[in-house]
This record gives C-alpha cells, sequence and structure tokens, in this order.
C-alpha cells in the first residue's frame, strides 16, 4: 500500500472514531416549569414531554442557542415556562456542578419551534 493510500486510511479511520458512538435522536417536546419547588440546587422544576414516546423527562434544562434566529424572536421565556409550544430538539445529558458537587443533568437541545401545544400535550405543566 502507498504511503498516500495508508495516510488516506489513517485520517478515515481517525475521524470514524472521533465520531459519538451515539446521538439522540430528534423529537417534539412540549418543555415546561412542572410546579416542583426545593430547597437544594439542581431542582427539577422543569419537565419535558416527548411527544414520540409520551415519557416525561424531569429535571430537564433548556438550551435554546440552536434554535434559527426567527424562532428566538417570538419572546419564548414565558411560552417555555407555561408550555405552550412544541420545539423540536433532542436530550442530551451534561455534567454540571452545581454548589461543589458535579452531576449528570438533562438538558433539551432545541433546533426549532414547531407550533402551539394542545391543551392535552400540557398536562404534565403547573401552568396550563
Amino acid at each position: 500500500m502507498s504511503g498516500r493510500r495508508f495516510a488516506l486510511l489513517g485520517f478515515v479511520a481517525a475521524s470514524i472514531c472521533a465520531t459519538p458512538a451515539f446521538a439522540a435522536a430528534e423529537s417534539s417536546y412540549v418543555y415546561c416549569d412542572n410546579g416542583l419547588r426545593c430547597f437544594k440546587a439542581p431542582c427539577p422544576s422543569n419537565s419535558a414531554l416527548d411527544l414520540t414516546t409520551g415519557n416525561i423527562i424531569k429535571g430537564v434544562s433548556i438550551d435554546t442557542d440552536g434554535l434559527p434566529q426567527e424562532d428566538k424572536a417570538l419572546d419564548l421565556s414565558g411560552k417555555l415556562y407555561a408550555g405552550k409550544i412544541v420545539v423540536r430538539g433532542s436530550i442530551e445529558n451534561r455534567k454540571q456542578t452545581v454548589t461543589g458537587k458535579e452531576y449528570t443533568l438533562p438538558w433539551l437541545l432545541a433546533t426549532r419551534v414547531v407550533r402551539a401545544a394542545k391543551d392535552s400535550e400540557r398536562k404534565h405543566c403547573s401552568a396550563h
């Protein structure tokens, strides 16, 4: 095998190894405040309903940095808090240090706003 071909093969192998083994699949979620309050962080006061599976992810935070500019312009904070919109995205576990202790916590990585949420999709929220 020529040196050039060998170098190319090494580059391809390194690229494959650098790719994450698991990429979370996108789904649609209703994210909101769930009414839970606590005295110690991290506090599971937000949750997200996965509309594909029906699972509720408790204690999730949301990352809206990946939303397109037109979605970011919609004044999302109140709508997210009350579960009034459906967002497309995926769940990722991130390590965070809270009050000196490390936790692995779920984050919803929002990629776009899909539509208004139905009342039936907001049942896990405290404020309908």
